[in-house]
């Protein structure tokens, strides 16, 4: 089958409808669809595997059954043969004019057939024909079309005049996935009608009711166009604008998708304008069928649409110029002359950052250890800041006194210094930053009335991050030049908003030369964060500036359009909140949709983006196309929007108030919005904190039978599904033991392990360590194999996440991976009790012990993670929180302490088995003793056997609870080690040291106290080791030496990382920190020339990198625990460096301040 393109901005049906004979009287087993295509298809299989008998299908399109094989479909030339036969029909029709002939035709329509029935002149063999030809009574109709906004309850009337109110009647639309959405189902109608097919989530993982009765998924289906047809007209213009400002397509390609300037559409159709892929579907005469319904509604509504307008004038010039029936990527040929062809795999690479400029620093780099900034505006603020973490002083100035006071107070006084002049930020500075409005006032910051060029210091640099006109960075750059000091211009300007120019995570375009780039690249990382946001573009200074203008005209239209669609959104009736919120997970997506939009609904009009900068940024674009001699009509009409919204008073508010615009015509999209989930940023928590000891004194008996050996039993029989733990951390298996870790995921060694032990086993996944959608990809790829391994080799199993106990980790994102490939379940099993760790759930609040104080988890410190923080410690709303419209209020049930201790597994069983199948479901697990979840785990064994099944997000005790494993006393290094390890002369102990935590700091301040001569300490200076490869290469070679020639004298070694604050010269980011840390503990470990007795690795990436890269573990045994929540490993491989090694995973916040140093001393020879 062709390869279709997976936007759904203009999906072809693939069907013609028909009539034919009657036959027999309807089967309640049976679902009917009218039309059929993959999507289609997908849907069907799953509904004949879990609820039909038989499938019917009208069809003319050849392929259609063998879509989803012949098996129990029956396919028909005739629409009445399928009606009348199914209690449920679907029916897809393309327009609406052949849906209501279909439905209400005179002559052959399926209702008028049954009004017939009471005319006294029709013969009895006719008026049997005509029964059989009637719908069903009390049938549901799902009809999928593309209408204007009344044409559903229209036709609802017309089918109470012909005497069918049996009849349900929904609309629906099946939209497409793309390459970061799944496929979704929209669905509305009465609640009876909906209720009718519930069936659908069974069948399928995404499917949403829309709020407003009959004919509201139409209405969002409108509204999806719209924003669909105008991203993928504004992407052609973006890439026509690129080819004639002669930036290279792979590189402009690889930037916007990283950039504010993504939408669903770009991404999806710009590779096919760059291979000019014209034959595939859908077709531009689609798109501009589907635009035409929209612009005849908003006519009908007398309700302006100007963006989507101006995208049905470029499909119809499209389709006049004779590219109607090509792919809607070849929109891009009335923008461009010659266009630039690449190959598929170029034009998804990362070819702008990764082949461009040479960026390596030079072996000696040149200090910059003062910056001067100017513009200290919102995303001058972050940028200054950045750079005041990453160790640099800086020297900020603004026009505006209280930014440059803001600044000041935000860090240490010696590196956020206030400057009182752009003269004095730049004084003795070897580098600049300009992060001003214009082009105008850049020049006069460096060369008129601010005078800092003339402060500069000889042979600096200036970065203009500011969006100007390429020429005007040229002009710049070729000024700078003239002035025979040295100086030089890096082009660098930036995208990604202002929360992440205040992360230090800033998208970066780049350009100039090769010795401007190489003296400024700690500055540019310290502001983007890591290598992947700097994008290096060829061509020299200006060439970066004609890059981010092609942002800005697909940012600036991008606003613009989720204003207008929105506004249109609310005139239609939608609830805009739940446009917001489906919109974001679909093809209607772009950035800037879902970043502004957020303030259109709360009519928030803080200028964290002012106006004004898209009146300016658009018309430097404008001026730049006519330059050019480039067609930009989408950039027109949002220019003169902005310029209207400028206009009104709005230019220094924020740019998504030029929503506002669309009031006037009766749209009102804040007032439109449903009430907001529990806001976290707005959230108080009013959770106390309880005194420990009385609070579980109070609660009711532990449950008095012991469950453990029962579930042990059943597990070790084979007669439970295999259990998978994927662990997001190497400290996950705390409370196991006898049972297997790898940290591989190929098929063939999932098949081993599967082969190998039918209780369960844990996969190292370190999925913590990695970005959201890095970490959905990574659980997507190991899900799918597990599920191949587990199809090869006949066994079932189930997945657990395996997460922190302290709540932190990537939800909704990892269990919506374990969706993705396995299917919807029937619910997630959220269970974060660790009684090792002192985390308990009381009426679904979950606790942190710390001394004799149970505290709310949102109040402590973990809660303050910069990646994973929360404002909730009620673990509903902590859901709500993490996962947004997913879930309500009504999506949960919880296991309370009452259940477990006083209804035991029967009651647990009720529970779990009172929900509705497949529905979205979260069973929150309360829990302080091993023996609650040893309940909660009996009762859900019961459960599954009745065919149940979950997703379980939980930590570690729900595992050993699981597999039935009991706590065992902590191992000593003699019960764990080889005969002959024992028997062999004694070498010395390894205990590697890189997290920084204030437990993990306390806990080596105490083994250095108590060990005293007894322990040998070599630690690794972290600012010598990250100043040059030659610098970290020698104080690593040394260490490598010493540990070796003590270990081998049976001397225990702690090799442990500086602990005092870094400050460099050149910025590098914490992430880069740790990892050149990490690095070079590993390559310590893999090149120390002896066996060491055991390895004790403490912290999270120290243990994770320790196994996988410096012991080279494949798979390794979990033996048990060195101390209580200490995991303790022993590699048997012959491929594992050091053979059979015991190996200690330290969590870094585990234990007290004296557990790492009793665990050395009773380990000691």
């Amino acid at each position: 089958m062709p390869r279709r393109c997976r936007c759904s901005c203009c999906c072809d049906t693939r069907y013609r409808l028909s009539t034919a004979q009657p036959a027999t009287m309807p089967s309640h087993s049976s679902i009917g669809f009218v039309g059929f295509n993959p999507e289609k298809a997908k849907i069907a299989e799953a509904l004949q595997l879990h609820l039909y008998d038989t499938l019917r299908v009208c069809d003319t399109f050849s392929e259609s059954v063998e879509l989803i094989g012949a098996g129990q479909v029956q396919r028909s030339d005739s629409v009445h043969h399928v009606v009348q036969h199914s209690q449920i029909v679907w029916i897809e029709e393309q327009d609406a004019e052949t849906l209501s002939e279909t439905l209400l035709g005179s002559s052959s329509g399926l209702i008028h057939c049954m009004q017939r029935q009471d005319n006294p002149k029709i013969t009895h063999e006719a008026r049997l024909a005509d029964q059989l030809q009637a719908l069903p009574k009390d049938a549901s109709l799902m009809l999928e079309c593309l209408a204007l906004p009344d044409y559903y309850q229209g036709l609802a009337s017309r089918f109470t005049e012909a005497g069918r109110t049996d009849i349900k009647i929904l609309d629906c639309s099946v939209v497409a996935p793309s390459s970061r959405t799944k496929s979704s189902i929209w669905i509305s109608g009465s609640g009876a009608a909906v209720e009718s097919v519930a069936f659908l989530s069974k069948a399928h993982d995404n499917v949403h009711v829309i709020s407003g009765g009959l004919g509201a998924a139409n209405k969002l289906r409108l509204t999806s166009y719209l924003m669909e047809a105008t991203h993928a007209v504004t992407a052609a213009e973006a890439t026509g604008l690129a080819s004639k400002a002669g930036i290279d397509a792979n590189e402009i390609y690889s930037i916007i998708i990283n950039a504010a300037g993504n939408s669903s559409a770009y991404e999806e159709l710009v590779p096919h304008m760059v291979q000019g892929n014209s034959q595939v579907k859908p077709s531009i005469e689609s798109l501009l069928h589907n635009i035409n319904i929209v612009t005849s509604s908003s006519k009908s509504l007398n309700f302006p649409l100007p963006l989507c307008s101006a995208s049905e004038q470029v499909c119809l010039l499209a389709s006049t110029q004779g590219y109607g029936l090509e792919h809607v990527s070849s929109l891009v040929k009335l923008f461009e002359s010659q266009h630039q062809k690449a190959t598929p795999t170029e034009a998804s690479g990362n070819y702008a950052s990764k082949t461009s400029i040479d960026v390596t620093p030079p072996k000696t780099p040149p200090s910059v250890a003062t910056i001067g900034m100017v513009g200290l505006g919102a995303m001058g603020q972050g940028m200054a800041q950045s750079l005041v973490r990453a160790g640099f002083s800086v020297q900020g100035y603004d026009v505006w006194a209280p930014s440059v006071e803001r600044f000041a107070a935000s860090g240490p006084s010696g590196m956020s210094i206030a400057a009182s002049s752009p003269a004095e930020a730049a004084k003795g500075t070897a580098a600049l930053i300009l992060m001003v409005q214009n082009a105008v006032q850049a020049w006069d910051v460096l060369f008129g009335a601010g005078k800092a060029a003339e402060e500069l210091s000889d042979g600096a640099t200036v970065i203009l991050s500011s969006t100007v006109p390429p020429s005007e960075a040229r002009r710049i750059g070729d000024k700078l030049e003239s002035l025979g000091r040295g100086l030089s211009l890096v082009d660098a300007p930036v995208s990604g908003g202002v929360a992440r120019a205040a992360k230090g995570d800033l998208t970066m375009i780049c350009s100039g030369t090769g010795s401007a780039l190489r003296s400024v690249r700690g500055i540019i990382l310290a502001m983007a964060g890591k290598e992947s946001n700097i994008y290096n573009v060829k061509g020299g200074v200006g060439a970066a500036s004609s890059a981010k203008l092609i942002n800005q005209l697909l940012a600036g239209v991008h606003i613009a359009t989720a204003a207008e669609s929105l506004a249109f959104a609310s005139r239609l009736g939608l609830d805009t909140r739940q446009v917001y919120d489906i919109f974001n997970e679909s093809t209607a997506w772009s950035w800037m949709f879902q970043n502004r939009a957020t303030q259109m609904l709360d009519a928030d009009w803080t200028p964290h983006s002012a106006l004004a900068i898209f009146v300016k940024d658009l018309g430097i674009v404008l001026n730049e196309a006519k330059r050019l001699a480039s067609y930009t009509p989408m950039s027109a009409v949002a220019h003169t929007l902005y310029i209207d919204g400028a206009a009104r008073g709005w230019a220094r508010e924020s740019d998504a108030g030029v929503v506002r615009l669309w009031e006037a015509a009766g749209s009102d999209v804040s007032g439109s919005a449903s009430v907001k989930v529990s806001s976290p940023a707005a959230y108080q928590e009013s959770v106390k904190s309880l005194p420990a000891k009385a609070t579980l004194a109070a609660l009711p008996a532990e449950y008095t039978t012991d469950l453990i050996e029962s579930t042990k039993a059943r597990v070790d029989s084979g007669a439970m599904p295999v259990l998978v733990a994927l662990d997001d951390d190497p400290t996950g298996t705390q409370t196991c033991n006898n049972i297997d870790v790898l940290a591989v995921w190929d098929v063939g060694t999932l098949k081993e392990q599967f082969a190998t032990d039918c209780r369960g086993f844990f996969i190292l996944t370190n999925s913590r360590a990695l970005p959201p959608a890095e970490a959905r990809e990574l659980i997507v790829e190991i899900t799918t194999n597990v599920n191949k391994a587990a199809e090869e080799s006949g066994k079932a199993f189930e997945i657990v996440l395996r997460g922190d106990s302290t709540l932190r980790g990537h939800l909704p994102e990892e269990p919506e991976a374990v969706e993705e490939v396995l299917g919807k379940s029937d619910g997630w099993v959220f269970a974060p009790f660790f009684r090792q760790g002192g985390r308990f759930t009381i009426d679904d609040v979950h606790y942190v012990q710390e001394d004799d104080q149970l505290l709310p988890a949102a109040q402590t410190p973990f809660a303050q993670d910069a990646t994973f923080g929360y404002k909730n410690s009620n673990l509903r709303k902590y859901i709500l929180e993490k996962c947004g419209s997913r879930f309500t209020a009504s999506s949960f049930t919880s296991i309370t302490l009452e259940d477990l201790r006083c209804g035991g597994p029967a009651k647990v069983e009720e529970k779990l088995l009172s929900g509705e199948r497949g529905a979205d479901r979260v069973i929150i697990v309360n829990a302080v003793a091993d023996s609650d979840m040893n309940v909660f785990v009996a009762g859900l064994l019961a459960a599954e056997e009745k065919g149940y099944r979950f997703i379980y997000r939980t930590a570690a005790a729900f595992v050993s609870s699981r597999l039935g494993i009991k706590e065992i006393p902590p191992k000593s290094w003699a019960e764990v080690s080889l005969k002959a390890d024992v028997d062999a002369p004694r070498t010395g102990g390894l205990i590697l040291a890189g997290s920084y935590v204030p437990k993990t700091t306390a806990q080596l301040k105490a083994l250095r106290e108590r060990r005293g001569a007894d322990l040998e300490v070599i630690e690794l200076d972290v600012a010598q080791l990250i100043e040059s490869a030659e610098q970290e290469q020698k104080i690593v070679d040394c260490a490598i030496s010493e540990t070796t020639r003590l270990i081998s004298a049976g001397r225990d070694v702690l090799v442990m990382t500086s602990r005092t604050l870094i400050k460099t010269d050149e910025a590098i980011s914490s992430l880069e920190i740790g990892s050149k840390v990490a690095a070079a503990l590993v390559r310590l470990l893999v090149n120390i020339q002896v066996r060491p007795r055991y390895i004790i690795a403490k912290g999270g990436i120290t243990s994770s990198d320790a196994a996988t890269k410096g012991l080279k573990m494949r798979r390794a045994l979990i033996v048990g625990q060195a101390a209580p929540g200490v995991p303790l490993w022993r590699c048997d491989e012959e491929t594992s460096r050091h053979r059979s090694v015991p190996f200690v995973v330290f969590p870094g916040n585990v234990g007290s301040e004296t557990t790492l140093a009793e665990i050395v001393e009773q380990w000691a020879l």
